[in-house]
């Protein structure tokens, strides 16, 4: 596997000062530029830019996988199992609720992974995930 290569996502906010407070306090992102309408995040080393935008109509679909009810858009980041793991209990002691609670998916299986979901102030799925076996990502026997 190649180095990665930084992606950028833009998604929507309804709230942008809220929205900075969680993923700076609670997912350890850094600030990056910043408009009246918009900013930026390290998110792991990836750009994500919240923009502000009127709420999502609806409930927003989900999909099944391994028993869970996976939001179908979501965005994440795959940690390393240590900062994965602490990360989670830093949310719980912040009593951020698990929209999936921290759990191993595919137990004995390839692709073996830790997850778990948590929505931001404006309802935007994230999933944090990590292997035990980095080599495992994208594997499929």
């Amino acid at each position: 596997m190649s180095a990665p290569i930084p992606f950028h996502l833009a998604f929507p906010v309804t709230d942008l000062e809220a929205t900075e407070r969680f993923y700076v306090e609670l997912l350890g992102c850094r600030v990056g530029r910043r408009d009246a309408r918009w900013v930026d995040l390290d998110f792991y080393g990836h750009q994500l830019s919240a923009h502000l935008s009127a709420p999502d109509e609806g409930p927003p679909a989900t999909n099944e996988v391994d028993g869970d009810d996976v939001p179908t858009r979501h965005f994440g980041a795959v940690l390393p199992w240590d900062a994965w793991e602490a990360l989670a209990r830093r949310l719980e002691a912040a009593g951020v609720a698990f929209l999936i609670a921290p759990r191993t998916r595919f137990e004995g299986r390839p692709g073996e992974q830790g997850t778990f979901f948590v929505r931001d102030p404006s309802g935007n799925a994230i999933e944090l995930k990590t292997f035990r076996d980095p080599a495992d990502l994208f594997r499929t026997s």
